[in-house]
């Protein structure tokens, strides 16, 4: 009776640390067909630390981990894994085939025992004519804040490209 008790105490914890994330969302104005270059706005790099300190018989003991990402990165990964060119600045000569990529974060959703997950917003206008594309939110919960937004990230742009 013990085993079952403690069984499904543990089940309860596990499903109360995970996170259910929101669907991501795209709301399309445009095509993506045409389009060969991308330009990605300069993004801040993320940075997540963790830590223990343990302590012993022998003395106390301790270790840190250190995570971060460039979501500009990310971004940019994943647009040349799908055969499109980053360029460092938007070319007037081929304006009409460059996408313009702008990254912002939208929120933060507390998440439980997991800590929060992080929403972010996509948008990808046009060089030519300075309209949207399109636009996608997604959030993302990982072990770190570096996690999360790598997590988002992909997710957008897995949606942005079905």
């Amino acid at each position: 009776m013990k085993k079952i008790i403690l069984f499904l105490c543990l089940i309860t914890l596990l499903f109360s640390s995970c996170v259910t994330l929101k669907p991501t969302t795209v709301t399309r104005n445009a095509s993506l067909e045409g389009y060969k270059y991308v330009y990605i706005t300069p993004t801040s790099e993320k940075t997540s630390v963790s830590g223990a300190v343990v302590g012993g018989t022998y003395g106390v003991y301790g270790a840190t981990d250190s995570q971060s990402t460039n979501p500009a990165d990310v971004i940019s990964g994943y647009f040349i894994k799908k055969g499109f060119i980053r360029l460092p600045d938007i070319n007037p000569n081929i304006a009409n085939q460059t996408i313009i990529v702008n990254y912002g974060e939208t929120g933060r959703r507390g998440a439980g025992l997991s800590g929060y997950a992080i929403e972010i917003t996509l948008q990808l206008i046009s060089a030519e004519t300075n309209e949207i594309i399109c636009v996608g939110v997604a959030e993302g919960c990982g072990n770190t804040e570096a996690d999360d937004v790598r997590i988002a990230i992909n997710r957008c742009l897995e949606e942005i490209f079905k």
